[in-house]
């Protein structure tokens, strides 16, 4: 199978220093995305969070930035404890005046072992749940 990947694309009514802080700063992204326990937008810099799949199974995430350009650009290694698999998380900001177009590319997901939990469809519906509602929620009341 060719190499699995989630692009989802979304334009937010925020500056890009508000979408850039909602994606780096940990007290803001536990409002919308994952409960980190530290987070830093910087190379190098590893993170782990506690994950559920479709039957209530118990995934512990591990990720280490690997782009960090303020305001542009943020990728990270996406992996899982105890199963195989590497994929890439990057999200690209696109300064458009009062507006951000936020692109998310999630790569590298044939990588993981076949199960509902790593299908892309999977990845597709977490990740437009979390661009297209939870952060544009979050966004529009940080206003």
């Amino acid at each position: 199978m060719s190499n699995q990947v989630v692009v989802i694309e979304e334009t937010f009514n925020a500056p890009v220093e508000k979408v850039w802080q909602a994606l780096t700063d940990k007290d803001k992204m536990k409002q919308w995305y994952f409960n980190l326990d530290d987070f830093k937008a910087e190379k190098g810099f590893k993170f782990s969070f506690p994950g559920q799949g479709h039957k209530g199974e118990q995934y512990t995430h591990l990720c280490e930035v690997t782009i960090a350009d303020p305001m542009e650009k943020l990728q990270y290694s996406w992996q899982y404890k105890d199963y195989e698999g590497y994929s890439t998380v990057t999200f690209e900001l696109f300064d458009e005046g009062d507006k951000t177009r936020l692109k998310l590319t999630h790569e590298g997901l044939d990588s993981f072992p076949k199960h509902p939990d790593f299908a892309a469809d999977s990845f597709r519906g977490g990740w437009t749940h979390l661009m297209t509602i939870s952060l544009k929620d979050f966004l529009a009341k940080a206003n």
